[in-house]
């Protein structure tokens, strides 16, 4: 509906990552409620493919978000090309297949976790705010971090680090910006099937049936799931809400451990064997 308090008609939005994934679904939810988008895409290819998806009223942008001066680039083209910026996109992260015991990671891998799951985002927000700032309308910041921000994740303790941090930088953030009507907010999501994880196709044929087991509501997340979190927070509907995260896991995190039984039954202590999935 034109007068539906999702719309953002006139708004101009920046996703950082935005060619696949839940950046790319987010992108294509912004333009579809009639926002004027703008991406940074590290992936030649993919950023192509955005573009032609989006038309000639984007602005699609070759460039590495953890890099300052690709993003000062951004920016830059933005304010050229719109003369505003209402709505920002932290979507860079990954764990970089960086998986193992935290005794054995080394140093080049931490600073690696960081730029890509943390830096960034300060990096990016840093240049946007002036922009944002310009207009004097306010807008909504927003960080992806991820569940495992908010529960132990065994193998993962250096990234786990980052994502939990997002939390803190969004509260404290929030505080300083709202007196420019600019909102802070993140989305923590569960694992949600995407090219990046592939979730789904890492289970075994013969497990596929447990997968509505695993979650209270039956099923990994998707791109479209992100997507209608990052509406909510970029739109109206949630202009009272700011500094807080969003868990986006279909209930993983209230579950607290506990699965449904082939039976039915709730447990908290299923018996498995193996990791049950099967990364090749």
């Amino acid at each position: 509906m034109a007068d539906s308090p999702a719309r953002l008609d006139g708004k101009v939005a920046f996703v950082t990552g935005g060619g696949a994934g839940i950046g790319r679904g987010i992108v294509e939810a912004y333009a579809a409620l009639g926002a004027k988008i703008a991406v940074l895409e590290i992936d030649p290819a993919r950023a192509e493919d955005v573009s032609k998806a989006l038309g000639g009223d984007s602005l699609v942008i070759t460039g590495d978000a953890c890099k300052t001066p690709d993003v000062k680039d951004a920016v830059a083209q933005i304010d050229k090309t719109f003369g505003r910026l209402d709505i920002v996109v932290n979507n860079v992260g990954d764990f970089l297949g960086s998986h193992s015991k935290f005794e054995r990671f080394t140093e080049e891998q931490w600073d690696d976790l960081y730029h890509v799951n943390l830096r960034n985002i300060f990096v990016v927000t840093k240049h946007a705010i002036p922009l944002m700032q310009k207009s004097g309308d306010g807008g909504s910041i927003i960080c992806l971090s991820s569940i495992e921000g908010f529960r132990g994740i065994p193998m993962c303790a250096v990234y786990a680090a980052f994502k939990a941090a997002i939390g803190g930088f969004v509260k404290s953030l929030a505080l300083e910006l709202g007196p420019y009507g600019i909102r802070v907010n993140a989305i923590a999501p569960e694992t949600t099937d995407t090219p990046q994880v592939p979730v789904t196709k890492f289970i075994p044929p013969e497990k596929q049936e447990n997968i509505e087991r695993w979650i209270p509501l039956g099923r990994f997340g998707t791109p479209k799931d992100a997507a209608g979190c990052a509406v909510f927070l970029a739109s109206e509907m949630s202009a009272w809400v700011t500094g807080t995260t969003i868990h986006l896991d279909g209930g993983a995190l209230a579950a607290g451990g506990f699965y449904r039984a082939p039976d039915g039954y709730w447990t908290n202590l299923p018996v498995v064997t193996g990791r049950g999935i099967e990364l090749g």
